[in-house]
């Protein structure tokens, strides 16, 4: 990201009101999907993606990482995730569970 995107986001996300939260618990991640809204009252959305890391000393950090999709994008977000969604389905490889049963990687049941 740019400096100028990252300030102007930065700045935004700052000032921005907290509107819904969904976290979301996925193994050793969380993600947090959050409504945010702008002091003229749009909404946007930040995902952040979440890991605790273990430091030496014992002591836990969280590694995060953040994005801001804004509601002009969402059509264009949406559809680019349901394409690589759809491809994942139709070409996951196929992979042994240690019992001889092979299965996708991905259970698309839950999508």
């Amino acid at each position: 990201m740019y400096s100028e995107d990252y300030d102007g986001a930065y700045a935004r996300e700052r000032n921005g009101e907290d509107v819904f939260s969904k976290p979301v618990k996925a193994g050793k991640r969380t993600y947090f999907f959050d409504v945010k809204a702008t002091k003229g009252n749009d909404y946007y959305l930040t995902i952040t993606e979440s890991k605790r890391k273990v430091e030496r000393d014992g002591s836990f950090t969280y590694d995060k990482h953040k994005i801001f999709l804004y509601k002009e994008d969402f059509g264009k977000f949406v559809e680019g995730l349901e394409e690589v969604l759809a491809y994942i389905k139709k070409n996951a490889p196929q992979t042994e569970d240690g019992e001889g049963n092979y299965s996708s990687e991905v259970n698309f049941e839950e999508l």
